[in-house]
């Protein structure tokens, strides 16, 4: 059995509310086993016998449509992967008065168009850098939705194609 993790995008924001009770049910229907949450926003790890990523994301994403009725869009790492994200963070994600962020992404193209003009950010409020399948991301706290980086990376055509999560909470779930 392998520990996975999946990272749900846009659950108990915008109107879609599940209960934590509910999504460990959905994991547990599915056959996986020692399924918990963490924090109330879509962060969920579980074994599976599966290795095949993609074949997991495909299972959860219509699990969680069907339960729920919505467009359900999920990111399923391996745990170890987390732990290497976790480990390459290239900003002190302690810095008072910041935010440290990784915004997963989903395939090259997005990722390519998610970073332009990345050169061009204000460093004094928040920089960002490339990593492997992610944006390592850190803004002043206060700026998150009104930041260069924050109003691009929040435009529609990333919707399905990214998810964000704090470094804290990428921390909580390797704990």
């Amino acid at each position: 059995m392998t520990r996975y993790t999946a990272l749900l995008r846009g659950i108990n924001v915008g109107g879609i509310n599940i209960k934590m009770a509910d999504l460990r049910n959905v994991f547990s229907e599915l056959g996986f086993t020692e399924v918990r949450t963490v924090l109330a926003s879509g962060n969920v790890l579980f074994e599976a016998a599966a290795s095949d990523t993609r074949q997991l994301k495909a299972t959860i994403e219509h699990a969680l449509s069907e339960r729920f009725g919505y467009d359900a869009w999920v990111f399923v790492f391996e745990l170890s992967v987390i732990r290497e994200v976790v480990a390459a963070y290239p900003f002190d994600p302690d810095r008072e008065g910041w935010h440290a962020y990784v915004v997963f992404v989903d395939g090259s193209e997005p990722l390519a168009t998610l970073l332009e003009g990345a050169e061009n950010l204000d460093p004094a409020s928040e920089r960002v850098q490339l990593g492997d399948g992610v944006v390592y991301w850190e803004v002043e706290r206060g700026h998150t939705l009104s930041s260069r980086f924050g109003k691009a990376s929040g435009k529609a055509k990333f919707k399905a194609v990214t998810t964000t999560r704090n470094i804290r909470t990428l921390q909580k779930l390797l704990k």
